[in-house]
């Protein structure tokens, strides 16, 4: 296990618990949890937003497995809406209303257990994440967190999955995240700049039109990528299509490089990600991915979607099987959109003339 030494961005104990925020009603905290189960091509997430100006939390647990990406054929879904949530709620120690899940830090900063039960569906979760390293801050000033702290970490998640009656092992690399700060609301509109017309939204021009459409700024467009072989190597960034040139490459504005247990910030002047849409679908089918540190050090990973789940139809998070230093590693896609956005470009990619 490796610790980059602590720096100004360096998250304490204090922030396992929840922070004191604003009284704006759209204050938010969230807390992120993912796993995969790569022989299975199964990935996992808990995430619990909550609203501590309004007293609730919204919760939602789900898997998703090959052939299966809707809510309604997925492996496990479950989402609850604006429960009530308990006066003084600690983050450290904590059971979420509404039959939710369990979280207790064991370790400040670096390790947690999970559980969950829904007796129903004879499903169930029992893991510990261990971090790898301690939180880690998303550059501050840069979108889309340009205010909000954000932090990831990459952690080990050793424990059990029950589903349809079958205990699966859980031993993998993956992430967890937390933020804070206002969204949703007047904050989902944020103020931008205007336009006279779809055309002059794009930065750079010219290529395949659905591409161009992509490009489009104003929209939203955001896309998180993480993989990792181990607690010793592999990379994580936030990718901005907006900034994207004609050929389709889009840089990464923040993120890092992890590579014999060292990491380094991503040169976002040198970091860039070329992805490739199904016709059919729109999704993501597999990317191309340079990567440069300020250090100089540099990785080039190439990603494959084993699968992924869609809770709207156009967004999709995807777990994702990369190769990079001679080396498999598993992880993620997450691909952001606005569905009217996503819709016209999908038209676009479906055009036969």
């Amino acid at each position: 296990m490796t610790t980059p030494a602590p720096d100004d961005q360096t998250f304490g104990p204090a922030d396992d618990c929840y922070h004191k925020l604003s009284d704006d009603p759209y204050e938010t905290e969230t807390n992120w949890w993912s796993w995969n189960v790569p022989e299975r091509r199964m990935g996992g997430w808990i995430h619990a937003p909550y609203y501590p100006n309004r007293k609730t939390v919204t919760w939602r647990i789900f898997v998703w497995e090959p052939g299966a990406y809707d809510q309604a054929r997925m492996a496990y879904y479950r989402k609850v809406e604006e429960a009530a949530m308990q006066e003084s709620p600690d983050l450290r120690d904590i059971t979420f209303p509404g039959d939710g899940y369990s979280l207790k830090m064991l370790e400040p900063g670096m390790k947690y257990h999970l559980a969950y039960t829904d007796a129903a569906r004879d499903f169930g979760l029992d893991f510990v994440f261990e971090g790898a390293h301690l939180p880690r801050r998303f550059e501050p000033g840069e979108a889309p967190f340009i205010k909000t702290p954000h932090y990831d970490q990459l952690g080990r998640v050793i424990g059990t999955m029950r589903l349809r009656g079958e205990d699966i092992k859980l031993d993998c690399w993956s992430v967890r995240d937390r933020t804070w700060g206002p969204r949703g609301g007047p904050y989902a509109k944020s103020r931008k700049q205007s336009y006279a017309s779809d055309r002059e939204r794009v930065l750079n021009p010219g290529g395949a039109h659905w591409r161009e459409i992509e490009r489009e700024r104003g929209r939203g467009r955001i896309q998180y990528i993480f993989g990792h072989v181990d607690g010793q190597s592999g990379f994580l960034g936030f990718i901005r299509p907006q900034d994207g040139d004609a050929q389709g490459w889009s840089p990464m504005n923040g993120g890092y490089l992890l590579r014999d247990g060292l990491y380094g910030s991503l040169d976002k002047t040198k970091s860039r990600m070329l992805a490739f849409r199904s016709p059919e679908t729109g999704w993501c089918t597999h990317m191309q991915v340079e990567l440069t540190d300020l250090e100089g050090r540099t990785m080039t990973a190439e990603g494959m979607a084993m699968s992924r789940m869609s809770e709207a139809g156009y967004g999709t998070n995807q777990l994702i099987r990369w190769d990079f230093d001679g080396r498999i590693g598993w992880g993620e896609d997450q691909d952001v959109w606005d569905g009217r956005h996503f819709t016209r470009m999908l038209d676009a990619l479906k055009a036969t003339r």
